[in-house]
């Protein structure tokens, strides 16, 4: 009987650890459950923090480009863009200022999707052009070697911009846009980058979106 007993009593006893053994277990698979799930939780937290904070970001950028958008460029000169004429006419145009910043046009304008012309260009066609949202880049002999050749590879790689040489205006470097004009000594002048930024299909634009291909090349 003595033997009997024992024997339950170690049954018994081994029952016990071995559910005292699985209730640890369970515990532990409760605590690592947990710690995932918070984990998880914070990961998107973090995340979805994070991606307010960029949207926020965005929209604030946004808005300072806009706010900027409606201030004129430092020292630019501004025309009435409803007085400018938008005729198109066959015949030359004498225009009250070099270069035109509108006007009266021929019906074909000068390609300007990053064209850079080496040459002088006809202005009734490049003020088209300026119709259709670019911005022309002009210089004269005052302007050095260099600054032509930076403002050349600036051009190059801007759709909707052309340069050209105008050996009459007054400055050495001259951006123009429909109704807007500016002077700079040189191609670092950080002005060329806000006016391009500003006036490329600007809101200056008579007619934005149109096109800046298949009009008249160099002559």
């Amino acid at each position: 009987m003595a033997t009997k007993t024992n024997k339950n009593q170690d049954g018994s006893s081994r029952q016990q650890r071995i559910a005292e053994m699985r209730r640890v277990e369970q515990a532990r698979d409760r605590r690592i459950k947990i710690i995932t799930i918070t984990a998880s939780v914070a990961i998107v937290a973090g995340i979805v923090g994070g991606a307010g904070y960029v949207v926020m970001d965005q929209k604030d950028k946004e808005n300072k480009r806009v706010e900027a958008l409606k201030k004129p460029v430092d020292g630019e000169k501004d025309w009435d863009a409803k007085k400018l004429g938008r005729n198109h006419v066959e015949t030359q145009v004498k225009y009250e200022m070099t270069p035109p910043v509108g006007g009266d046009h021929n019906p074909r304008w000068m390609n300007c999707d990053g064209d850079v012309y080496a040459k002088a260009i006809p202005e009734v066609n490049a003020v088209h052009s300026l119709e259709h949202g670019a911005v022309w880049i002009t210089y004269n002999d005052k302007a050095q070697k260099a600054d032509v050749d930076k403002l050349a590879e600036k051009v190059k790689k801007t759709p909707y911009s052309l340069m050209s040489p105008v050996k009459e205006q007054s400055g050495a470097i001259m951006l123009s846009a429909w109704g807007k004009q500016l002077t700079v000594d040189n191609a670092a002048d950080p002005r060329v980058d806000t006016f391009l930024g500003k006036y490329v299909q600007g809101p200056q634009t008579p007619e934005p979106g149109a096109a800046c291909t298949q009009g008249v090349t160099a002559q």
